[in-house]
């Protein structure tokens, strides 16, 4: 494809994150880009989104495809996160059509694999999508560290200190499961686990422990990791989702032997501290001006992230997380989950045994 041209996306799955990627999709928001159908095996739910955008619905994928598949250049799967393995393969083996699937790509490791092998021998590109890497101060942040600024790293955390009730579980059966969820390193840290990663390099080993404290889920809702990876960094991560009565914050700090930066607010998107030992003129301006208060915790990347998308298939150019980058972060959780299990220290590569991820439970209705 060249410039100038339109590439069209539709989406697999309308459920919560789907409103999201439809009002940028349908409403102009994405340069280059545009929705022209959608589709959920819940007719009720896929003909709702689809009325709010003016667009025709679909069951399911094949019906979709056998309508609009010469229209459809990328197929978003919005699913629950057990069946993007199977949604992906679907859509890459039966249509060949490029692929932008939300995090996480897989619940294991062993699907994620055959994701990239898949899309690799069909020749269509694979984006996972890691929204808050694009968000402004982190985008600042990602800039510093890229000049240096903060010499040798030595420590970073995460926070991810928000409200999820029993309600928001009760949602769906799927919500809260180890076969098609996670718990809260999974599902909600799993962006800010990937920030961490991108900063920090590689991790060489976790140790972690959860609790399931105020829901009646099977996974976690409250979890600490401790990671050290491989330049000597240690970096610990806070995830819970029993904050009370509201969210609280998804943050990130890194500290350096030359400076530290807090990024705040409640979806990383607030520069609370910005310090270094060698200051710059434009420091005070970043401090005061790079922020951003998205209207929730998605915050404003996914703009962003689906014009890079554009961008990669009209012009052929390189995707901002692809299906080797967005696995980096899956065997890092699938190493704290391991350590969860086994009460032990765990060391990156590994090959999961404990892990409950991904997994049915033998009593499990789903």
């Amino acid at each position: 494809m060249k410039q100038g041209v339109t590439v069209n996306f539709a989406l697999m799955g309308c459920g919560r994150i789907a409103q999201r990627y439809a009002a940028l999709l349908a409403g102009g928001e994405v340069s280059g880009g545009r929705l022209v159908a959608v589709c959920d095996p819940q007719g009720d739910r896929a003909e709702l989104l689809a009325q709010k955008v003016g667009l025709p619905f679909f069951k399911d994928l094949n019906a979709m495809m056998s309508g609009y598949g010469g229209l459809i250049d990328v197929v978003c799967v919005l699913t629950e996160s057990g069946h993007h393995a199977r949604d992906v393969l679907n859509v890459v083996q039966k249509y060949v059509k490029h692929v932008v699937v939300e995090k996480p790509m897989a619940l294991t490791l062993s699907d994620a694999d055959q994701m990239i092998a898949q899309c690799d021998q069909k020749g269509v590109k694979l984006f996972v999508v890691k929204q808050n890497r694009l968000n402004l101060p982190v985008q600042k942040l990602r800039e510093a560290f890229s000049e240096g600024r903060f010499g040798k790293l030595v420590m970073g955390s995460v926070k991810v200190r928000w409200h999820r009730d029993q309600s928001y579980y009760d949602q769906d059966d799927w919500r809260g499961t180890w076969a098609l969820d996670g718990g809260v390193f999974a599902n909600q840290a799993s962006h800010h686990i990937d920030l961490l990663e991108w900063f920090f390099g590689e991790p060489v080993s976790v140790f972690a422990k959860s609790s399931t404290s105020l829901v009646d889920i099977e996974v976690e809702d409250t979890g600490a990791a401790i990671i050290k990876f491989k330049s000597g960094a240690i970096c610990v991560v806070e995830a819970t989702t029993a904050a009370r009565p509201n969210d609280i914050e998804g943050s990130l700090t890194i500290l350096g032997e030359k400076g530290n930066v807090e990024i705040g607010g409640f979806a990383v998107n607030k520069i609370l501290r910005w310090e270094f030992s060698e200051p710059m003129k434009e420091d005070d301006e970043i401090l005061r001006n790079f922020s951003e208060n998205p209207p929730d915790v998605y915050g404003f990347g996914h703009k962003a992230y689906l014009e890079n998308v554009v961008k990669a298939i009209s012009l052929g150019g390189a995707s901002l997380v692809d299906g080797l980058e967005g696995r980096k972060s899956l065997e890092l959780i699938s190493a704290i989950y391991e350590s969860i299990e086994t009460g032990r220290e765990i060391a990156l590569r590994f090959s999961p045994s404990k892990c409950k991820l991904g997994v049915l439970r033998s009593d499990s209705s789903l």
